[in-house]
């Protein structure tokens, strides 16, 4: 029976589309959306359907349709706002036959307020940022030597690095706070930044496959360059804390390493920008998405790649006459 793939909110990221086809190849079909006939990874999939805005009434409807008009075996978003949207539905995709590939909604909901995630990873005694919604409370820790300047100033519900301010003293952190509201202040992470593409099995709920990547440099909040690297240490970390969490399927994760301690960051409960990497590196993840909708139990097969492998990321065009 054909495995059919639904990708929603496909928008420019061609590479996970075709790395999709190319897996699904004989198998399935790959259907992608997205709200705008001008967004190129759309062109890639074997058929695409041009859908509503997330936000419009009427939006889920309109994807459970498509699922049963193609018999789609399994559905995933691209973009962070809708990961809490499939997740609220997932009753009604099961009764479509449709799998979501995807983490509960408290995860999609925890992946977005930056706030709920630093209060969590403090709890569960991981290194993190220690982050502030009070700014007086802040300006205390400053007065008692707890912090200092740089800080991040941004929303504490956002994604893509968006309205991030590297703040150097109160006046500007006074400023902003003057003219936008749900800021929080975060301590700045000096270190090694580091990316990891993870994949836990949506059947037996194991952490199956684990790359890290050292991030050179950075673009847009998008990782521009990195190289591989294995650390037996970060694994162990990686996995006790999805573990307790209980996050399920693609997760990408933002870690940082200062002086020998690796601190969590943040989480996005999909495939990351930077996921090409781990792909072009052996990591191939659809397999396991494929293998998950087929019924088959992913074995554990962590670090299955080599350390060096370099990425850098640079520009396609896509033209189409329509």
């Amino acid at each position: 029976m054909n495995k059919n793939i639904l990708i929603l909110a496909a928008g420019t990221r061609n590479k996970i589309v075709q790395y999709f086809k190319r897996t699904f190849d004989g198998v399935g079909t790959v259907v992608a959306t997205d709200a705008s006939t001008l967004s190129p990874a759309i062109y890639d999939a074997d058929k695409y359907f041009i859908v509503p805005p997330i936000t419009e009434e009427g939006y889920i409807d309109k994807i459970l349709e498509i699922c049963k008009k193609e018999q789609i075996s399994g559905v995933l978003s691209l973009i962070d706002p809708e990961l809490s949207l499939l997740a609220a539905n997932e009753e009604k995709f099961k009764a479509v036959g449709t799998t979501i590939i995807g983490s509960s909604y408290d995860l999609c909901e925890m992946a977005l307020d930056k706030m709920q995630m630093y209060e969590w990873l403090k709890a569960h005694g991981y290194n993190c940022a220690r982050s502030w919604m009070d700014k007086d409370e802040f300006y205390r820790a400053v007065d008692a030597g707890e912090v200092s300047y740089p800080v991040f100033v941004k929303p504490y519900r956002g994604s893509a690095s968006i309205s991030i301010s590297k703040v150097y003293d109160k006046e500007t952190v006074d400023l902003l706070f003057a003219h936008e509201d749900d800021l929080m202040i975060q301590e700045f992470l000096d270190g090694q930044e580091i990316g990891a593409d993870v994949y836990i099995d949506l059947i037996s709920g194991e952490v199956v496959s684990i790359f890290t990547k050292e991030k050179i440099k950075m673009r847009a909040g998008e990782t521009d360059k990195a190289v591989s690297f294995k650390d037996p240490e970060l694994f162990a970390l990686i996995e006790k804390f999805v573990n307790e969490a209980g996050y399920r399927g693609q997760i990408d994760i933002d870690i940082f390493e200062i002086e020998g301690q690796y601190y969590i960051s943040e989480v996005n409960p999909r495939f990351g920008g930077g996921y090409p990497h781990a792909y072009e590196s052996g990591c191939d993840h659809m397999k396991l998405i494929l293998n998950n909708l087929q019924g088959i139990v992913n074995e554990k097969n962590i670090g299955a790649y080599e350390e060096g492998i370099y990425m850098m990321k640079y520009n396609e065009v896509k033209i189409v006459k329509m």
